[in-house]
């Protein structure tokens, strides 16, 4: 049994269907299902249930698949760590990035290393927090930023890289426009553009109106800072940004406020695979990022 062999049964397996997954590997059916024939005259056991309907994992299958993982995985930690030493310096890094986020962060990181490493391509994905974990964990993705840690821990290494206040924006003709800074009080009859309920800064921000007495009156929910922009400069409600992101708002129709005793902040930090070779390419950009924080 080869590690061709255990790839072909591990695609099998995740479609749980010959034509999908052969489809998927590029091969075609008859010499899939040959293979996957001949795996099991080999193992002695059958490692799939076949019916008219579907396919399904016997135990054995499923015994196989648990430990197919574990042998693909340490033989791609082998490659990956042979082709470093083969091409040092070269590579890629690909870094999921929440919508909320963007490049404004970490600009100033990227071209740092850009300029340390040129021959290493810097590849950015905007997704939800969801779709940023299951990218680590399956290798889609070598490095996530997720906001507000701590996460589950059991299958990634975490660092924090940033703790900034939020701050409130409004058109520049508002009623609070003028003050130097605002309560969580103040803002309990405006209307408000919240993030999506799938961002963790939207329950960070109704717990903190709730500590205040009162439920913010939503006119709309988005995961896109310049929207949410937009709708204040539309003068359709107030918004909450994180400073840094305020610092370079360039549009003299907003104002950004601080809040008194900063009670939101956005938590950014990354994470990585546990027990996972990390190409030189990554462990450089870990490393910059932890002697460089945001």
């Amino acid at each position: 049994m080869d590690i061709r062999q255990l790839e072909y049964f591990m695609e099998v397996a995740k479609q749980l269907n010959f034509t999908k997954a052969a489809s998927t590997l590029h091969i075609s059916q008859p010499s899939l299902s040959k293979t996957i024939k001949n795996m099991e005259d080999t193992l002695g056991v059958p490692l799939f249930y076949r019916s008219a309907k579907q396919l399904e994992l016997t135990d054995a299958g499923k015994a196989l698949l648990t430990n197919a993982k574990t042998v693909i995985d340490a033989f791609n930690n082998l490659t990956s760590e042979l082709t470093d030493v083969v091409n040092l310096k070269k590579g890629e890094v690909r870094i999921g990035i929440p919508p909320i986020i963007g490049a404004a962060f970490f600009s100033t990181i990227i071209s740092q290393y850009i300029e340390s490493y040129p021959g290493i391509q810097v590849t950015l994905t905007e997704v939800g927090s969801k779709k940023i974990k299951d990218g680590v964990d399956e290798g889609t993705l070598d490095i996530g930023l997720i906001c507000n840690l701590p996460i589950q821990k059991g299958s990634f290494e975490t660092i924090k890289l940033l703790k900034d206040p939020l701050m409130l924006i409004v058109h520049h003709e508002h009623q609070l426009a003028s003050k130097p800074f605002i309560t969580f009080k103040e803002i309990e009859s405006e209307p408000f553009i919240q993030y999506r309920h799938d961002f963790s800064l939207h329950d960070s921000i109704m717990e903190e109106c709730a500590r205040h007495g009162f439920y913010p009156h939503i006119v709309c929910e988005s995961s896109q800072k310049d929207f949410m922009i937009e709708m204040v400069e539309a003068k359709l409600g107030v918004a909450l940004l994180p400073s840094k992101i305020c610092a370079n708002i360039i549009n003299e129709n907003i104002v950004s406020i601080p809040i008194e005793d900063h009670p939101v902040n956005l938590e950014l930090g990354m994470i990585w695979k546990k027990n996972k070779y990390l190409p030189f390419a990554v462990r450089e950009f870990i490393e910059i990022c932890e002697k460089h924080p945001l």
